[in-house]
């Protein structure tokens, strides 16, 4: 015992280099689980740690501290992942010799979610080789990469209640995370009008100079939540995917003689459109139906499709990041013998679109605070916001009906 203590002494004071030297625990080299065969309680590591700098050259290893760092917190269930399984019986022995407060040690199957991992090994490997921008990238499954991207606590905790505790691995498809957000922020996003792709859109027979301001509901499922007003005028942007000069079936957006609901406000008809030298769409020529302001027809004809829109005079720029799937794999680790994790990131994981027009309401928003873009998404106010400039990250998006179609349509 003097030896011992003599050379653990010595190790603490640095007299000995890496591996030259280790604490071990005399339990039982016979046992049939190998942590209980004298394992190694302390080692020597010559490195300077994030917060005691260079103070220590000796670390206790992880099955030594667990159990006692429980202890000193006070933690009832100490909730480990199954590979921790085996090591339940020296976790209890070292509590039981030490006589200190015991908790108890219960295992789980880890959570795995598809299209992500959850490895901390490969997290760090993606942020060390810059693949991501950092811990709290909005496309990492951590806990502030959650908050940035505009996951709600309560969304979280709905997620974790409806998959539950299990004690067989299996993958839960990321889908069902994004349904409980979805649940969620219907209840208390405020609804705005934001477009990602701007088209140009003039209305012709609207008196120029005009402006009106059209009441419209915060959000239709909270009547709480009151009303705000959104600024009409001669010339507006809408989203270029509502437009098509070649209709396809089952599109019911506006097009070439087609008349369209604007939310809110009127029944416009496209009447011409104007390109570019390359061909392409940069305006739209529109005539619209007085008598159908607040988006009704009073002889009672019906549209098929009710656009968003803003006030090109009233729109204040924002720049949009759209994030997908980290991963094209549903299961990243379980990839061809050979191949990394890495080999299935998905290139296209971020969209940045930095010419997109928000309704003058958003002027102002804060970081962190949430909003439904109708007919987009939900997007969270990402802490890049400064100077004016209004950055927002999509949390998840609403379901696209049309998306649906087209996607069904080029997969025939």
């Amino acid at each position: 015992m003097k030896d011992n203590l003599e050379l653990f002494t010595r190790m603490r004071a640095g007299e000995f280099p890496d591996g030259a030297r280790t604490l071990r625990a005399k339990i039982d080299m016979a046992s049939p689980n190998t942590n209980l065969r004298d394992p190694v309680i302390y080692r020597i590591l010559h490195a300077s740690h994030h917060r005691t700098g260079d103070t220590w050259c000796v670390y206790p290893m992880y099955d030594f501290a667990h159990g006692q760092s429980d202890s000193i917190e006070g933690i009832t269930h100490s909730l480990c992942s199954l590979e921790y399984e085996i090591h339940r019986p020296l976790y209890d022995w070292f509590l039981d010799e030490l006589e200190i407060y015991h908790p108890r040690q219960i295992e789980f199957a880890r959570l795995n979610v598809s299209s992500t991992v959850m490895s901390k090994r490969k997290l760090l490997k993606l942020v060390q080789e810059g693949r991501v921008t950092g811990w709290d990238d909005p496309r990492m499954p951590t806990l502030s990469g959650l908050r940035r991207r505009g996951y709600t606590p309560e969304a979280v905790r709905d997620f974790c209640d409806r998959i539950g505790v299990a004690k067989k691995d299996s993958m839960v498809d990321i889908a069902l995370l994004e349904h409980c957000l979805r649940e969620d922020l219907n209840k208390r996003a405020p609804r705005v009008m934001g477009v990602l792709k701007p088209l140009r859109v003039v209305i012709e027979n609207y008196p120029e100079g005009q402006v009106e301001e059209f009441e419209v509901a915060n959000n239709p499922e909270d009547g709480a939540a009151g009303t705000r007003k959104v600024p009409f005028s001669r010339v507006l942007y809408i989203e270029q995917d509502d437009f098509r000069e070649v209709p396809p079936p089952k599109y019911y957006r506006l097009a070439p003689g087609r008349e369209i609901r604007l939310r809110s406000a009127y029944f416009v008809k496209c009447v011409g459109m104007v390109k570019d030298d390359r061909g392409n769409i940069v305006e739209l020529r529109c005539t619209y139906d007085p008598a159908t302001k607040g988006g009704d027809a009073p002889d009672g004809r019906k549209v098929k499709a009710t656009l968003h829109w803003v006030s090109a005079a009233h729109a204040v720029p924002a720049e949009v990041r759209l994030y997908e799937r980290l991963f094209t794999q549903e299961n990243p680790d379980d990839m061809p013998e050979g191949q990394d994790f890495l080999a299935c990131l998905n290139p296209h994981s971020l969209e940045a679109l930095p010419g997109c027009m928000v309704e003058p309401s958003l002027k102002g928003a804060t970081a962190g605070s949430i909003y439904q873009f109708e007919r987009q998404g939900y997007f969270c106010v990402d802490p890049d916001t400064a100077n004016g400039k209004l950055v927002f990250n999509r949390a998840v998006s609403l379901r696209d009906e049309w998306a649906k179609i087209e996607k069904a349509q080029r997969t025939k």
